[in-house]
């Protein structure tokens, strides 16, 4: 589990002006990852790590020859045209080249000179998926959100026996994960009307948002070797913000008895930074459990995970409708919660994910489930804001949701932030509803 080191240092300073700013995502004490290339260029996508306003190309800096060691080495992995490869490498490699362009960046470095012809602007830059995704799985590690779900279907008895024992997941599809700022269709499929006998086939008329986190894993283990708590986050690289864009109507027709399908697997969006663990050290926070509530099973527990195991990770969804767009408005916040309200922990997550023996691999992507916090304005999907669609979102303008609408924009933001540590920023991720074909 990473502690603090002198990277987290809230007083240094970097020699990109834009990282001092205040409000800056991307500071020295984050220095998170992309794959990115020159918008409209034909060069290849390759690694690179945001500092300030500035994207450090790690192909440049590889070729320049100015790190050395691990670092280097990790630095020529980062250059390829997604992070597999350095997501493979491990922690260490990670931490080396982390320290060594904290270093490098720094207010008075000798590097300066080298790193500054590295440095490409974030909008002259297109982005593309972080990783190679072999697998998607998405967990359900929100309590608020499994509530107010169970609330509308079972209202006397909203959490199923299982969820506060099992950190319940399911396979998604790995083919239909975009990356931030790329549009979709709104898709197509069966559902049954109210009232109906039968079934009718066409677009989507209840489509949702999901707001989450995405979990990236870096080195991973043998078929057959579980991966013990002790040792879990070692093999996760680190964390996006993630939206599991959801046609309820199609899914409350198909999802039994085998769960979401066609409902779930038409797009998910991740932002394009991915931010270390590392540099959320920080903000990590106890992990505890409501008074009453059973105590993780052993192999889900760990004086760590119980100490520092969560991470109050601020996010916050935005909608931008069509005529707000037009009037030249920004978009209007819907709701605002914080990861460490989740009821399972990364550690638990992927600990029981290999409990099986199941084998993860370098850049495959865990969900987190839709990140609702305790009160309904925390609540992270449409579904639970409007009550099953009973209480229409209030837009300016005098505008109305239920759900989402053709040409909608929804956005996401995370952030941590506190007194005596730097902000760490992930960015945005978002995307927009187009009709359907």
């Amino acid at each position: 589990m990473t502690l603090l080191n002198e990277t987290h240092d809230a007083r240094l300073r970097s020699w990109v002006a834009s990282a001092n700013a205040a409000g800056c995502d991307f500071p020295l004490q984050n220095l998170p990852f992309a794959v990115f290339r020159r918008r409209g260029a034909s060069e290849a996508f390759r690694g690179g790590v945001a500092i300030g306003d500035q994207i450090l190309d790690l192909a440049a800096v590889a070729a320049s020859g100015v790190l050395q060691g691990p670092a280097a080495a990790a630095a020529q992995a980062g250059a390829q045209d997604k992070l597999n490869a350095l997501m493979a490498l491990g922690q260490g490699a990670w931490s080396a080249l982390r320290l060594a362009l904290s270093r490098a960046l720094r207010e008075g470095s000798a590097l300066q000179a080298p790193l500054q012809a590295c440095l490409v602007p974030q909008p002259q830059a297109e982005y593309d998926v972080p990783a190679r995704i072999g697998d998607y799985t998405d967990f359900y590690t929100s309590v608020h959100h499994a509530t107010n779900i169970g609330k509308q279907f079972r209202p006397d008895n909203p959490l199923l026996p299982n969820y506060k024992w099992v950190p319940i997941g399911y396979h998604g599809r790995a083919s239909s994960i975009v990356v931030s700022g790329q549009s979709f269709h709104r898709p197509q499929g069966q559902t049954l009307p109210p009232g109906a006998q039968a079934p009718v086939v066409g677009p989507c008329k209840r489509l949702d948002i999901e707001l989450e986190l995405g979990i990236f894993v870096g080195e991973g283990n043998a078929l057959g070797q579980p991966v013990p708590i002790a040792q879990a986050e070692q093999h996760v690289f680190g964390i996006c913000l993630l939206n599991d864009w959801s046609a309820r109507d199609i899914q409350g027709w198909e999802y039994q008895p085998l769960g979401p399908f066609l409902s779930k697997n038409f797009a998910t969006t991740v932002s394009p930074w991915v931010v270390t663990l590392e540099a959320l050290a920080p903000y990590r926070v106890a992990f505890t459990r409501p008074e009453g509530d059973p105590a993780p099973l052993p192999y889900l527990d760990s004086d760590a995970n119980r100490e520092r195991g969560a991470f109050d990770i601020q996010l916050q969804v935005g909608l931008r409708t069509p005529a707000m767009a037009a009037a030249g408005q920004a978009d209007a916040t819907l709701c605002r919660t914080s990861y460490r309200h989740a009821y399972w922990t990364v550690a638990q997550m992927l600990t029981h994910h290999t409990i099986n023996g199941c084998n993860l691999q370098p850049g495959d992507l865990l969900g987190s489930g839709t990140l609702s916090g305790p009160t309904l304005d925390q609540a992270g999907a449409l579904i639970e804001l409007t009550s099953g669609g009973k209480n229409p979102v209030q837009l300016p303008g005098g505008e109305q949701r239920v759900f989402l609408e053709d040409g909608d924009t929804v956005v996401l933001r995370g952030w941590c932030e506190k007194p005596g540590a730097a902000r760490v920023g992930f960015g945005e991720c978002w995307g927009t509803v187009l009709p359907a074909l």
